[in-house]
């Protein structure tokens, strides 16, 4: 981690849809009640992240506006009202840090909440060297998962990670149930990871026969390209793969991680009895479906917005225990290689997840 002689912070800003984005030096501020200064060791590029400059998605915060959600740090200095022992710990900043305290948190449904702050949207994210959130949610990392892992290749956890974690569980799949995944890439590869350590029987489905090597070596028990495949071949062959690994013809798990129009078109159309759909990643793009298929096999579809950051410790622990591998699954590149990751990330030349280090 950097910090500059004459004491400014190093930034990367978006200042409009579709142009580079631009190196600015900030003054540093500090933190307000209830906030935390990170020095920024790693911060991974999200397909988020590309949506708000290249696919017309509009960032809740106004431009110039640094992005980048998936953070890791050191806490530098905190507010009044923060724990002051947090000074000097390694922390996951989550992607989505709710306020605590209303009717949605107070519910349960933090990942929700309705005055939530997301760094990299709703105020200046981790493209930088520093960075001040919410301290409320702040999760230390624990010297388990520092012994295996380099705090950079951690800042994944916030949302790369975290996102399918919760998705998983949320779904309730057990061992011996089949979990199918729809895209693995930045978040999908995890996905089949939790899967394969609850127990259960993992199909990968890819258009990309590299995506589909690290899925087998992520714990897929069969992959499946589906490049110019049509559905109702897809559906076929899956069934055919589903009873190649003794898993039952009904009550499927489906995660559509792709963030594409055809992964959620090809994710829906494999719902049968009592199935269920984790709609995952995020297009723009729109799809025509049956509704009724829902009434017809009693199945269930659901949206995952980010994870409740309750989870972050059990999953640093998942990763502490060796359950869980962020690893072999990341790369990084300095800071100011920014524009040439992007323009990568967006034309899917990329197998890593990226992180960005200062």
């Amino acid at each position: 981690m950097t910090i500059r002689t004459d004491g400014q912070w190093d930034a990367w800003m978006m200042t409009a849809q579709g142009a580079p984005l631009e190196q600015r030096l900030l003054a540093p501020r500090a933190p307000d009640a209830g906030e935390a200064t990170v020095e920024v060791a790693g911060c991974g590029v999200c397909h988020t992240d590309i949506s708000f400059l290249h696919h017309g998605v509009k960032t809740r915060g106004a431009l110039p506006l640094v992005l980048g959600h998936e953070i890791s740090g050191v806490v530098r200095e905190v507010g009044a009202g923060v724990d002051a022992s947090l000074v000097g710990r390694a922390v996951i900043v989550p992607a989505v840090l709710p306020c605590g305290e209303c009717d949605l948190c107070r519910a349960g449904r933090r990942a929700i909440c309705r005055v939530q702050v997301m760094p990299g949207n709703d105020r200046h994210g981790g493209f930088a060297s520093h960075v001040v959130v919410p301290a409320r949610f702040l999760c230390p990392v624990p010297d388990a998962a520092l012994a295996t892992h380099d705090l950079w290749e951690l800042s994944v956890v916030s949302d790369a990670v975290a996102t399918p974690f919760e998705a998983v569980k949320r779904s309730e799949l057990v061992a011996g149930e089949l979990a199918l995944f729809v895209g693995i890439g930045g978040i999908g590869v995890y996905g089949v990871q939790v899967a394969a350590a609850i127990g259960a029987k993992v199909i990968a489905l890819d258009v990309d026969d590299r995506k589909l090597e690290l899925a087998r070596a992520a714990g897929a028990g069969a992959v499946l390209n589906v490049r110019d495949i049509p559905a109702k071949d897809v559906r076929k062959q899956v069934r055919a793969l589903a009873e190649g690994l003794g898993a039952p013809p009904h009550l499927w798990k489906i995660f559509e991680m792709s963030g594409t129009r055809a992964g959620q078109e090809t994710a829906y159309s494999l719902l049968g009895f009592g199935g269920s759909l984790a709609v995952v990643g995020y297009t723009m793009d729109r799809i025509e479906v049956c509704l009724s298929n829902l009434m017809a096999y009693d199945a269930t579809v659901r949206g995952n917005w980010g994870a409740d950051p309750l989870i972050y410790p059990e999953l640093l622990q998942w990763i502490g225990e060796g359950r869980l591998t962020v690893k072999p699954y990341v790369d990084r590149a300095p800071l100011s290689r920014i524009n040439e990751v992007f323009d990568d990330a967006h034309h899917g030349r990329l197998f890593k997840r990226m992180v960005m280090v200062p």
